[in-house]
């Protein structure tokens, strides 16, 4: 989904006059931000490119992790999966398994005396990062085309 396509489904829940309002800007900017940008200068960078073009130029994705933040969520980056190659589903969805349950180990670990710690709850996180990563690049694989084979193999 492209950017302006984002902000016009956005503006779907609000009114863009109200948006225009709160944001001190005009209401024809709204309209063209959720529009896609053209040769001949329809539509307008919208802030969600300017936003991708200052982390593309930076490097930093701390942009995205506050704006994550800010809406109670948390960024975990996908896993690189070029070349990443599963030949059995088997030994994939043991691994998914098997990271679960470290997962579960370190949670009971830490609650084992009623609270957890600053510390733990850092190993918590990132044990369940590292298991929606590889569950992201199995499912990735999946998409690539690797599935068809999987299949086959059941």
């Amino acid at each position: 989904m492209e950017s302006h396509e984002v902000l016009k489904r956005a503006l779907r829940k609000t009114s863009p006059k109200a948006v225009a309002s709160d944001l001190g800007i005009s209401l024809s900017l709204v309209y063209k931000w959720a529009e896609k940008p053209t040769d001949d200068s329809s539509g307008s960078r919208n802030p969600l490119d300017r936003l991708l073009q200052i982390i593309e130029l930076s490097g930093d994705t701390g942009i995205v992790e506050w704006l994550c933040r800010q809406q109670g969520g948390h960024f975990v980056k996908d896993p690189d999966v070029e070349g990443y190659q599963i030949d059995h589903v088997l030994p994939a969805t043991q691994e998914i398994i098997g990271q679960f349950s470290n997962l579960l180990a370190q949670i009971s670990a830490a609650a084992n005396d009623q609270s957890v710690s600053q510390s733990e709850a850092d190993e918590i996180r990132q044990c369940w990062d590292k298991l929606k990563s590889y569950a992201e690049a199995f499912v990735r694989s999946c998409e690539a085309g690797d599935f068809e084979t999987m299949r086959r193999i059941k």
